[in-house]
């Protein structure tokens, strides 16, 4: 199944977390929590560990981030973690990681895997989409009485 929506960036703050002892490269590294408005058939927030090597002025580096999700996905209602990374040299995304964090749903999300992706639209839009699936097992389905 495929979910997708759009989201707002609606806190960024800077952390003063490095690595001891730090090592000095062609690029800054930073840490910051993040959070995302979504709207679409992704509704909800979610908040985010960040940290990234880039060059703000040369629009250059790399990012992962952690994000916790809770709200819907095409109408189900619940909580799971999923994770994304990608590089640019300024006007590209390449090298681009996203995964749906394995047993981290709850609710109506409980089960909930697979990966998906971000873009950026030309005016600044930014999308996400979630291809997904519930990977229930014959003893953990939701509703499934098992005899306990």
């Amino acid at each position: 199944m495929r979910a997708s929506g759009t989201f707002t960036v609606t806190s960024f703050v800077p952390a003063d977390l490095k690595p001891d002892p730090e090592v000095a490269t062609a690029l800054p590294v930073g840490v910051a929590t993040i959070v995302k408005s979504f709207e679409g058939e992704i509704t909800g927030r979610s908040t985010t560990l960040f940290t990234a090597a880039f060059d703000q002025a040369a629009g250059a580096g790399t990012y992962v981030a952690m994000e916790s999700f809770e709200g819907a996905v095409d109408g189900r209602e619940g909580t799971f973690n999923f994770v994304h990374s990608a590089s640019t040299s300024g006007d590209d995304r390449s090298n681009e990681f996203f995964a749906i964090a394995p047993s981290s749903g709850t609710g109506a999300l409980a089960g909930i895997r697979g990966g998906g992706g971000l873009a950026v639209d030309e005016d600044g839009t930014h999308r996400i989409w979630f291809d997904f699936d519930f990977g229930f097992g014959a003893d953990s389905e939701p509703g499934r009485d098992q005899g306990k």
